[in-house]
């Protein structure tokens, strides 16, 4: 498998695929790489090279103990677009992989990255304080966490109500779909999905969104049970210098999935313009 050995130590497993300029994508929490089969396809189709890692304690990368926040996060992007040699490329993010984008990009990005996409993601800051009364309350993370006692039911349990929107009436519900966000999820490290829940809910992208130079778009679906709209998207695109907006009323977080031929045709259509 294709790994990379970061500074700490840790290995990190990614694909690469094709030629031409190349489009990372940034997967979510508890996932994998395998969580953009579909767009790294498509793209593949489109003339582009494809890459995708999996986060540090997640799917075939290192189970790590520590390291387990945004910053190692982005410090561990930056080593592997640096042992790729990656210039002119795009970095798109899906929920948590949006965060990891927005501190990569603002903190490792200039002079490598072209553009960057916000799918369903957790900037500006997703926990509810006197900075951001529209957020999520801590109980809702502390109500993760104890959730993690049992986490094969957990995962279960998010992929097959909230995640897809599979919990609203008259929703088109795949178990393949399902099973496969589970596989993924169970692939990875307890201690490191726990850990990253912290990363995911409290890490205040602000700073990072306003340091952002490259155009970028931001995506959100309107009816997202698990990065509620208002205090995402919107805000997100208010913060960044050169924001486009792409907002689906009535998709769910998983739209990536469950509506990838929008998804994908929308964003070739931003990396094309």
């Amino acid at each position: 498998m294709p790994t990379i050995t970061t500074k700490d130590g840790t290995t990190i497993f990614y694909k690469d695929w094709g030629e031409g300029q190349p489009i990372v994508f940034h997967h979510g929490w508890p996932l994998s790489a395998d969580d953009w089969d579909t767009q790294m396809m498509f793209f593949l189709q489109h003339g582009y090279r494809v890459i995708a890692h999996d986060r540090r304690g997640h799917g075939r990368s290192d189970q790590t103990w520590t390291g387990n926040e945004m910053d190692t996060y982005a410090a561990d992007v930056a080593a592997l677009t640096e042992h790729l040699g990656l210039r002119d490329a795009i970095h798109v993010g899906h929920s948590t992989g949006g965060g990891e984008v927005a501190r990569y990009v603002a903190q490792y990005g200039k002079g490598r990255v072209a553009k960057a996409a916000l799918l369903s993601a957790v900037p500006p800051i997703m926990v509810k304080r006197e900075t951001n009364p529209g957020g999520t309350p801590i109980e809702v993370f502390d109500g993760f966490r104890a959730a993690m006692a049992n986490r094969a039911q957990f995962y279960l349990d998010v992929a097959s109500g909230p995640f897809y929107g599979f919990n609203r009436p008259g929703a088109a519900i795949s178990q393949g779909v399902i099973d496969n966000w589970w596989r993924q999820g169970m692939m990875g490290a307890t201690k490191a999905h726990y850990d990253c829940i912290k990363a995911f809910s409290e890490t205040d992208f602000t700073e990072d969104l306003k340091a952002i130079e490259v155009p970028t778009l931001v995506m959100h679906g309107e009816d997202d049970q698990i990065v509620p709209f208002a205090d995402a998207g919107p805000l997100s695109a208010k913060l960044l210098k050169h924001a486009q907006t792409k907002f689906y009323p009535g998709f769910p977080h998983g739209m990536p999935t469950t509506h990838a031929d929008v998804i994908n045709a929308d964003l070739l259509a931003f990396i094309k313009g």
